[in-house]
């Protein structure tokens, strides 16, 4: 195992761009395996550097019983994401939610399909104490390496503060976190415990602050380590439910972070006002987050990627006035899309 979490955590240090996979559905509410894997050829073609399947975006319903697409979607991430890897680095990422029992069996269905790493949810898991999370992680663990996910409440996320993750971080399976609570004060929390913990080299930061995206790629945290000595981290990308769509747009964004290593152009400045705007819009901020998912949906679904917006729960649609505001963000920032690059590639992934 010790080798294995050294080649993920290497290839997570690299950073980039890792959209958090939608499900794609039948009209009539079906797993649509078509429009599934030409999802996940988007996603590899626009430069991705891998996906994470089973996540929030991917509805976390698809694991109730009477519905069971845990496996199947996974498996068909899985095939695309291993032909991938042939051609170089392509990291694929399982969610991984519930208590000890279910996370233990989502974690051995995702190591045998071939999956680098757990994206480990703890939503749910309200009344567990700091010390009852740290031993469900570090059993989750030793079946597949660690990638931690500070969830945002509104998501059905719970608080996590500094002292869970500094004792999450002295895990040796963790490779990874996410963070994702939409709050610049819980954000410091998890980069300082990284820190402090002395393993600032050895976990990987993406953000999934979809309120802050560019924010988060450009800001050198200045903390103190373990030893008192002053050490410079930075998010090294993002696994975002925002990259699901427009995700070659979100490539090159990161390219450009990374290049702003000497200060932040004013372009880039106002690229990182811009891309917030798109988001409360298609993520239903106003309505908290309610069409988060639909709003995803309704984006890939004019761009031919899905056929419909329709969720495992039907009454997860679209907000009231949330169609407009996609139209004005759409109107308003026509170079934050990637609609070119999709109809060129569109029949292709879809016939592959």
């Amino acid at each position: 195992m010790s080798n294995r979490i050294a080649e993920v955590r290497a290839a997570l240090l690299e950073g980039g761009v890792i959209p958090a996979h939608p499900l794609a559905l039948t009209r009539t509410g079906k797993l649509d395996e078509r429009r599934q894997l030409a999802l996940t050829r988007y996603y590899r073609d626009a430069g991705a550097a891998g996906v994470a399947v089973g996540v929030h975006t991917t509805q976390f319903a698809i694991r109730r019983r009477g519905i069971d697409l845990y496996g199947p979607v996974l498996s068909l991430a899985a095939d695309v994401i291993r032909r991938r890897k042939q051609a170089g680095r392509f990291i694929g990422i399982a969610g991984i939610v519930g208590d000890t029992r279910q996370a233990l069996h989502e974690a051995t269905v995702a190591r045998t399909l071939g999956y680098d790493a757990g994206l480990l949810s703890l939503g749910g898991l309200d009344d567990w104490t700091d010390s009852a999370l740290i031993r469900h992680a570090r059993a989750v663990g030793e079946a597949l390496p660690l990638v931690g996910f500070y969830l945002q409440p509104a998501a059905g996320g719970r608080q996590l503060g500094y002292r869970f993750w500094r004792r999450f971080a002295e895990l040796e399976a963790v490779v990874a976190i996410k963070v994702a609570p939409f709050d610049r004060y819980a954000t410091l929390d998890v980069v300082r415990a990284v820190v402090e913990s002395g393993r600032a080299a050895e976990i990987a930061l993406y953000t999934g602050n979809d309120d802050n995206i560019v924010a988060d790629l450009t800001t050198p945290f200045w903390l103190r380590d373990d030893q008192g000595e002053w050490r410079t981290v930075r998010m090294v990308g993002g696994l975002l439910g925002h990259w699901a769509y427009w995700t070659r747009r979100a490539v090159q964004l990161v390219e450009r972070c990374r290049a702003a290593v000497d200060g932040i152009p004013a372009d880039l400045l106002a690229l990182s006002a811009a891309t917030t705007d798109v988001n409360a819009a298609i993520f239903d901020a106003a309505n908290g987050y309610r069409g988060c998912i639909p709003g995803i949906h309704e984006v890939l679904r004019r761009q031919g990627l899905l056929a419909t917006t329709r969720c495992l729960d039907e009454r997860e649609r679209l907000s009231p006035g949330q169609s407009r505001e996609v139209d004005r963000v759409l109107a308003a920032y026509p170079f934050l899309n990637d609609d070119e690059f999709v109809a060129e590639g569109l029949d292709r992934w879809l016939d592959h």
